[in-house]
C-alpha cells in the first residue's frame, strides 16, 4: 500500500508550504526512534505526498520532486543549558523580535498573527544573561492523541523556528531549515506548562548550527533538536 502525507494549510510556515518542523516530524513519524530530516524543497499544503523507501530511511516525494528525506540516528547528541523557569521565560518571550518584524508572521510555530488554539505560539526571546532564547508553551486540546498527551510531530514543530531567532541575521536575509534530528525524551501532556530554548552552538559562514530543547512542567527535559539553518538572500 502506498503511503502518503497531506500537509494541512493549517500547519503553514510560509504562507503558501508546510512549516518544515512540522514536516520533519510527519516524515519522521514513519521511522523508529531519533530521526535526522533533510529538507530538500519547500512542501506544498493540502497535496498528497507519497512516502517511499530511500538509502536507509523514507523519502516525501511528488512525482520526480524530492521534498525531504529522513533517516535514523542512535541519539541526538548536545550539551543542553538548563533551562528557565516557565515565569523567567514568559519575561523573555516578552522581547521576541518577532513582535516587531517577522518574514512569516503566520507561520505555525512562531508566528504572532495565529491565535490561541491555531497556532503553538512560540515566541523565543533572549534570556537575560544567557546566549539563549526562551519561550513558555501550554499545548492545547487540538494538539493531543491518546490520554491527553502531545502527539509527537509537535514536539518536533516547537523544536524548529526558536532556533532561528538564536543569532542576528544580515539585513535582507532570511534564514532556510536545512537539516533537524530530534530526540523525543518523553510525553507531553495537554495543558502542560512547558518551556521551549534554543542556542546556536556554530557557524560557518552563511551556515548556523542550533540547538533546541522542550522542558516539562517539572523541568525534565521532554526532547532536543539538532538543526542547521542556511542564510539565504529575501527576493522582493
Amino acid at each position: 500500500m502506498t503511503k502518503t502525507i497531506t500537509i494541512s494549510s493549517r500547519f503553514c510556515g510560509p504562507p503558501d508550504s508546510g512549516n518544515g518542523g512540522y514536516v520533519s516530524g510527519r516524515l519522521a513519524s514513519f521511522i523508529d526512534g531519533p530521526a535526522i530530516v533533510r529538507l530538500v524543497a519547500p512542501p506544498p499544503l493540502e497535496e498528497e505526498l507519497e512516502v517511499r523507501p530511500a538509502e536507509g530511511g523514507v523519502e516525501m516525494v511528488r512525482g520526480d520532486v524530492v521534498f525531504a528525506t529522513a533517516k535514523p540516528v542512535e541519539q541526538v547528541a548536545l550539551e543542553i543549558p538548563p533551562g528557565p523557569s516557565f515565569a523567567e521565560a514568559e519575561v523573555a518571550s516578552r522581547s521576541y523580535v518577532g513582535f516587531r518584524s517577522h518574514l512569516y508572521s503566520t507561520c505555525f510555530v512562531c508566528g504572532p498573527r495565529r491565535a490561541a488554539g491555531d497556532g503553538l505560539r512560540i515566541f523565543p526571546g533572549p534570556y537575560a544573561g544567557k546566549k539563549l532564547v526562551a519561550s513558555p508553551w501550554i499545548p492545547d486540546a487540538s494538539l493531543g492523541a491518546a490520554a491527553g498527551r502531545v502527539e509527537p510531530v509537535f514536539q518536533w514543530a516547537v523544536l524548529d523556528c526558536p532556533g532561528a531567532f538564536t543569532f542576528k541575521m544580515p539585513p535582507k536575509t532570511g534564514m532556510l531549515l536545512g537539516e533537524l534530528a530530534v530526540e523525543l525524551k518523553g510525553p507531553v501532556a495537554v495543558g502542560e506548562r512547558c518551556v521551549v530554548i534554543g542556542w546556536e552552538f556554530a557557524s560557518d559562514g552563511r551556515k548556523h548550527y542550533t540547538g533546541t530543547a522542550l522542558f516539562g512542567e517539572s523541568g525534565e527535559c521532554k526532547a532536543v533538536g539538532k538543526a542547521t539553518w542556511f542564510e539565504v538572500p529575501l527576493v522582493r
